[in-house]
């Protein structure tokens, strides 16, 4: 017997539509609130803006002793209230130890949790309340640092924007803001559009599987739809609708749907595609994070501190001239213990740690120094160059770059604030993965590495999905006009089938209805008819 391929085709695009419509109406609506407000957040300038200048004038305790033999893959210095602290953190876990006493830091009390909102926001000092200390996320802090630095203390400003910041109780850092603005544009663009829901979003790999299969279940419906729609439209208008010459069959709201598949269709299958590949569904693409033998190649390994004495640190937060490493004076040829600290005239910028309300402690090949959030560059192309070379030492250099400007891989996806670093230097290898580092001169260090997959996933996925094309992402409103319109096909498309929807439903639970009316009609009647002659000509009906 021979299968016509029509039916399953028409019958899986029409229940997956059925299924999905009221989801994607709800993507692509999502997706143009996502353009202009994502989830709410604190800046890193903000935060910075508001913290209180470091004051080492009380530290007695050097962050090597703070420490002692614990390994440090990440250390900062900043002010905790009135007091200077050691921001640590090490495998993961985060350690805050005043640098006053050597004491670690406990967590905070209901008071000093409202004193440090106080300081963070002085202007709002009288109106400010607490709110709570909570042990588990809310919508807003489901992710990233603030999900790390739980538990935290969520206090409300009592200003005229309906502000709530969140303080973490293991850092004293405030690690969130929000809002009611913010809130309620993240509402309507990115919880509908990530399905971030919070019972379902904070259980990771429950809500990861929703995402791939509700994306999977996508890209199999618009594909199906996209088949039946080229097969049902005549180029020659070969139907007739109403005495009239038609190139669809359909009329009404699936004349639309028709019309709207065939123009949008394709990308609203690659918007779906690519959206299921930012789950990460192929675990053989490797991220874009350096691998932990590169990484060490050029900082040397986890931070030595013990160069970071109290009266080096406060001699370069308050003198004039700073100590630095002095690109000239640095063989990298050499063992990290031989690396010098020098003073260099061309870098005499006290004033980039003048007033610093956060440092970090960075490391190049074994030399711990200071960096600040927009600290000068440090290193050389050459310096930095021979650093790449020791980070791939069985990979011949293709060729190096010293990149002024973003290029298609290492860029700022918010064009507004464009937060990471430049210069960068972008070093290309021939290896087998066909690697690009990509170094910052200010930190010395590795900030990220590309390989073939991960530029082919690049475009696969942020390409298809934010339509971040160079020659588009940054010609605004061009690229504006480009997404919105498309979004607004996608809305089309969806749209006009909920109402064919809802009927069809409806037909089909009275179809169901109806049979169950008929067999119990149909058994009362067979018993009634027991002993009885059938009546020729009524079928068996009565």
């Amino acid at each position: 017997m021979q299968v016509d391929w029509r039916r399953p085709l028409i019958y899986t695009h029409r229940w997956l539509g059925i299924a999905g419509g009221v989801v994607f109406v709800t993507w692509f609506a999502s997706g143009i609130v996502m353009m202009y407000a994502r989830m709410p957040e604190i800046t890193i300038q903000e935060r910075l803006a508001r913290l209180a200048p470091i004051d080492l004038s009380s530290a007695r305790v050097s962050i090597a002793e703070a420490c002692g033999l614990q390994p440090c893959d990440r250390a900062r210095i900043s002010m905790l209230g009135d007091r200077p602290a050691y921001r640590v953190q090490s495998r993961g876990e985060s350690t805050t130890i005043f640098a006053d006493t050597g004491e670690p830091f406990h967590g905070l009390t209901q008071d000093q949790a409202i004193d440090l909102a106080q300081r963070f926001a002085p202007e709002h000092g009288s109106t400010l309340r607490y709110g709570a200390l909570m042990t588990d996320s809310d919508q807003w802090t489901l992710s990233g640092e603030a999900r790390r630095a739980m538990p935290l203390h969520r206090l409300a400003l009592g200003d005229s924007q309906d502000t709530n910041i969140y303080i973490s109780d293991k850092t004293g850092d405030v690690v969130m803001k929000t809002t009611g603005s913010s809130r309620r544009w993240a509402y309507a663009g990115a919880v509908l559009h990530w399905l971030y829901f919070t019972p379902l979003r904070r259980h990771g790999p429950l809500w990861t599987q929703v995402i791939i299969w509700t994306s999977l279940v996508g890209c199999v419906m618009c594909l199906t739809g996209l088949v039946w729609g080229v097969f049902r439209y005549s180029p020659s208008a070969r139907y007739r609708l109403k005495r009239e010459q038609s190139h669809t069959p359909y009329a009404g709201l699936m004349r639309w749907h028709h019309y709207a598949g065939l123009i949008v269709g394709l990308a609203s299958f690659t918007w779906v595609f690519s959206g299921l590949l930012s789950m990460d569904p192929i675990p053989s693409i490797a991220d874009t994070a350096p691998t932990r033998q590169q990484r060490d190649a050029v900082t040397g390994g986890r931070l030595r501190l013990e160069s970071m004495t109290i009266d080096r640190v406060r001699a370069e937060l308050g003198g004039p001239e700073r100590a630095a490493l002095r690109s000239d004076a640095i063989d990298v040829a050499r063992p990290p213990s031989t690396l010098a600290l020098s003073l260099s005239k061309g870098e005499r910028s006290g004033q980039a740690f003048r007033a610093a309300r956060e440092i970090e402690i960075a490391q190049f090949r074994g030399e711990a120094f200071l960096v600040t959030h927009d600290a000068p560059v440090r290193f050389d192309r050459d310096t930095m160059l021979a650093a790449a070379r020791a980070a791939m030492p069985d990979a011949d250099v293709v060729d190096a770059a010293w990149l002024e400007e973003y290029d298609a891989y290492y860029y700022d996806r918010d064009v507004h604030h464009r937060a990471l670093s430049l210069p960068v230097l972008r070093v290309r290898y021939a290896d087998p993965q066909r690697t690009w580092l990509y170094l910052d001169p200010r930190r010395g260090a590795i900030v990220r590495k590309e390989e073939r997959l991960t530029r082919v996933n690049r475009w696969l996925y942020h390409g298809l999905h934010s339509l971040d094309f160079p020659f588009l992402y940054y010609r605004r409103p061009l690229w504006d006009l480009v997404v919105i319109t498309l979004s607004i096909g996608g809305i089309v498309l969806s749209a006009t089938t909920l109402v064919p929807a809802v009927h069809r439903l409806r037909r089909h639970v009275r179809r169901i209805q109806g049979g169950r009316n008929a067999s119990r009609t149909d058994d009362g009647a067979a018993g009634r008819a027991v002993g009885r002659p059938r009546r020729r000509g009524l079928g068996g009906i009565m």
